[in-house]
């Protein structure tokens, strides 16, 4: 099944730069994500994927450029779960909601645990679960934000292949039911595939959009499928030319500074 989304943006970056001192981490960055569209962002470490979600996400400002999430709801799930150790996962949940009367968070907290396949374990505390239970339940208080953006920052990445695979395909069925826009990070090519409608390679740092590739593959996809592997494959090809770039650059750089000193 191949998604249909409305071209209006729910996500716009224009000419997006982040500074921190005289690092320079993003360098005028162009994006949009639109309406029910699910985006992947890859790139090598420290290339600027996770403060570009925490820009969007309105959590820090960027130095430069325009961000505009057009009026629309965004939430943010972060790498870890984050969970309260002391609160059971139905208060988790709940804090999501804190200003809905009690009865009320508590009814809608119980809904997204459904939700999630996580019914009944509302009075279990977070060390009660296993990791990739933890990752529902964060996803569960996200949901509970009742966002139209998802931003996603490698959720998945510290889970083993078998439980990743079962929370892909979790996923996929919140966001088209939801009909939710999800801009998600990723250091795994394959994930990307498996669960993008776009991937967005980005350059080493400074971060900056290289190349964007359209998965045109139908739903559901499976991440060991031929068609997931050949392009996965073209994408790692060009992720690694640009390691490569970024290595070579580095150590001009490095060898240019040597001889000045």
């Amino acid at each position: 099944m191949t998604v249909q989304v409305d071209r209006q943006e729910s996500v716009r970056l224009e000419g997006v730069s982040k500074l921190y001192g005289d690092l320079l981490a993003l360098d005028k960055v162009s994006l949009s994500v639109a309406p029910g569209e699910f985006v992947c962002l890859l790139g090598a470490s420290g290339c600027g994927k996770s403060t570009l979600l925490s820009l969007v996400a309105g959590l820090d400002q960027p130095s430069g450029g325009a961000i505009s999430t057009a009026g629309r709801r965004v939430a943010m799930m972060f790498q870890e779960p984050a969970l309260f150790p002391w609160l059971t996962v139905r208060a988790n949940v709940e804090m999501a909601m804190r200003a809905l009367p009690r009865r009320e968070r508590r009814a809608k907290a119980e809904e997204f645990l459904e939700m999630v396949h996580l019914g009944g374990f509302g009075p279990k505390r977070p060390h009660q679960l296993s990791g990739g239970m933890r990752q529902r339940v964060a996803l569960a208080r996200s949901l509970a934000q009742d966002a139209d953006v998802l931003l996603m920052d490698e959720p998945f990445g510290a889970l083993d292949a078998m439980t990743r695979d079962l929370l892909h395909d979790e996923l996929e069925r919140i966001w088209r039911e939801r009909k939710l826009s999800v801009l998600f990070v990723t250091h795994n090519v394959r994930e990307a595939v498996r669960l993008g409608d776009r991937v967005v390679l980005l350059s080493s740092r400074p971060g900056k959009v290289v190349e964007e590739f359209p998965v045109e593959l139908a739903r559901p996809r499976r991440t060991d499928s031929a068609e997931v592997a050949t392009l996965a494959a073209r994408i790692t090809d060009q992720l690694k030319r640009e390691v490569a770039r970024h290595g070579d650059v580095a150590h001009k750089t490095a060898a240019a500074q040597e001889v000045r000193s």
